[in-house]
């Protein structure tokens, strides 16, 4: 099933109902924020409201944690013991995504959809040659969203193992494919990606 993950889009300070995760991932964004640096802090800030409203506790039981070189993760503070979450998040263009899934490892990824001039070589080296011959196939308007798709998928399958960018290999491919994605309702010239545990029979 590829059925779309809708996003919850945010306002600071907003009330936040917590809906019902599809597929048991929360995926809530803020849109309007092209300042890198404003988007992280309003990212954050939805995403403390977000979480605090999904375990019904106060907003300073919620700390956010974003070790250099380490996915984030947050510490919601439950009556009894403490709970790590992970989390996700992503930024481009004038949007910004966060996802978590009740303790379970998540990746998600936004991408906006533009030219990339050397998308050949950028596909070749980090996508590999599958996807670099698929998007060969592809004419140029098509192809510039047939590439923010397959980079924004990914990307979010490495958020969700832990791997830094790195250059494609059959091995890194077969690892990225041991977990499940779906993409994300987004503006038209957004692509977007939530990756999640893997379904089991």
């Amino acid at each position: 099933m590829n059925t779309p993950i809708d996003v919850h889009w945010m306002a600071p300070g907003a009330p936040f109902t917590p809906p019902p995760a599809a597929e048991g991932v929360t995926v809530v964004g803020v849109r309007g924020q092209p300042e890198r640096d404003t988007a992280r802090r309003t990212i954050r800030a939805v995403l403390r409201t977000a979480l605090a409203a999904h375990w019904a506790v106060a907003e300073d039981l919620v700390e956010l944690h974003s070790p250099s070189g380490d996915a984030p993760w947050a510490l919601v503070r439950l009556a009894g013991a403490p709970r790590r979450v992970p989390l996700a998040i992503s930024h481009d263009g004038d949007l910004s995504v966060a996802a978590f899934a009740a303790g379970n490892a998540v990746g998600v990824d936004v991408s906006q959809i533009v030219p990339v001039p050397d998308w050949e070589a950028v596909a070749r080296d980090y996508l590999g040659p599958a996807v670099a011959q698929a998007l060969a196939g592809v004419p140029g308007a098509v192809r510039d969203a047939a590439f923010a798709r397959a980079w924004s998928e990914q990307e979010a399958r490495s958020k969700y193992f832990g791997l830094a960018l790195e250059e494609w290999s059959a091995e890194r491919d077969a690892r990225l494919a041991g977990c499940a994605v779906r993409p994300l309702l987004l503006p038209e010239a957004y692509a977007g990606f939530v990756a999640l545990a893997p379904v089991t029979p």
